[in-house]
């Protein structure tokens, strides 16, 4: 069968298995294969993987803020479910997630997942660049990207000046608007590039897709962004806000493309909670126990024993020590797993 020729790179794991689309018998590109008659079922599966050593740090970081991870979740997708619906998706759509360290792109077409992948160039990688290109420092480089940074060189003002102060009595800085949307610009035109690249690969160009691209994350929030990507990739943008499925009177901050994933994966669990739920009710039928059937509650008059404190305090200083001493057998041998991969 060709699933035994899937080829799973070294190192990594399945995070998820998403159903493209079935055939029966020599019925193909059926997207819900329930109720047909046949005798050869096939599918088309986008399979997502990740680094196991990468899955391994998340879960213990999760597990030491005294939380549980249920499930993981490839990031342009949580952030799809909080700022497109499904007309979006079976007009054709790709979704774009600026993030701090990586760009990540999901492309959807009459609903299906077509194609995912995860750009190694994000905010961060904006930062450094001005960092470097204006001998500033990282955090003076970050809130000029913020407040002065744009995506096109042509939009920024020529006569325009930031002032940097100067470090330890030297004097201050002026850096030009104009040379700072430069080096932002051919940032961003190096991530729409790959994006545009990727776009062709899977035979998505401006034709196919009707629901243009949508920018979220917090790199979405740059100026003239959304004229930068339309000229690259010559499809229609916008930016996708999470505002879609919050309640009225919520927080004006939550509806920023930041919270995007955030939301996103809110969702996600909201989502399994209800179908795990349905599927119980659905499994267990509730029965009414009839009143002559029911027992009354008989509370028996118990002789109530008095610890003293002392005894209380060596209790709970007993079951404190073996509590810690359990938690430290468990990292030391975590630890000793991890260096032996």
């Amino acid at each position: 069968a060709d699933q035994y020729k899937t080829y799973i790179p070294a190192g990594d794991q399945i995070i998820d298995v998403i159903p493209q689309e079935f055939t029966v018998d020599n019925f193909q590109n059926i997207p819900n294969p329930i109720g047909y008659g046949g005798v050869k079922v096939g599918a088309n599966f986008h399979i997502i993987t990740g680094d196991k050593n990468a899955i391994r740090n998340i879960n213990r970081a999760v597990e030491k803020s005294g939380l549980r991870t249920k499930d993981l979740v490839l990031q342009p997708l949580a952030s799809s479910s909080a700022v497109m619906g499904q007309e979006d998706l079976e007009a054709g759509v790709a979704i774009v997630d600026i993030g701090g360290g990586t760009t990540d792109l999901a492309v959807f077409y009459e609903g299906i997942l077509k194609h995912t992948v995860v750009i190694p160039f994000g905010g961060e990688n904006i930062t450094n660049d001005i960092k470097t290109g204006l001998g500033v420092l990282k955090t003076q480089a970050e809130q000029m990207k913020v407040q002065f940074g744009s995506a096109l060189s042509n939009e920024a003002k020529a006569n325009a000046v930031i002032t940097i102060p100067g470090l330890r009595g030297m004097p201050p800085k002026e850096i030009s608007v104009k040379t700072l949307a430069n080096i932002i610009q051919a940032r961003m035109s190096e991530i729409m590039d790959f994006v545009t690249f990727h776009l062709k690969q899977v035979g998505l160009d401006n034709k196919m897709l009707n629901g243009g691209i949508v920018l979220t994350g917090g790199g979405a929030q740059l100026k003239h962004l959304i004229q930068l990507t339309e000229y690259t990739t010559g499809l229609n943008a916008r930016i996708g806000y999470p505002n879609e499925h919050l309640a009225p009177g919520h927080i004006e901050e939550l509806a920023k493309p930041t919270y995007s994933t955030c939301i996103g994966l809110i969702l996600k669990g909201y989502s399994d909670y209800e179908h795990n739920r349905k599927q119980f009710e659905t499994r267990h039928v509730k029965v009414e126990v009839p009143e002559m059937l029911k027992k009354q509650e008989v509370v028996a008059d118990l002789p109530l024993e008095i610890e003293s404190e002392p005894e209380r305090r060596s209790r709970k200083g007993l079951k404190d020590f073996w509590g810690k001493f359990k938690v430290t057998l468990i990292d030391l041998f975590k630890e000793e797993e991890d260096h032996t991969l």
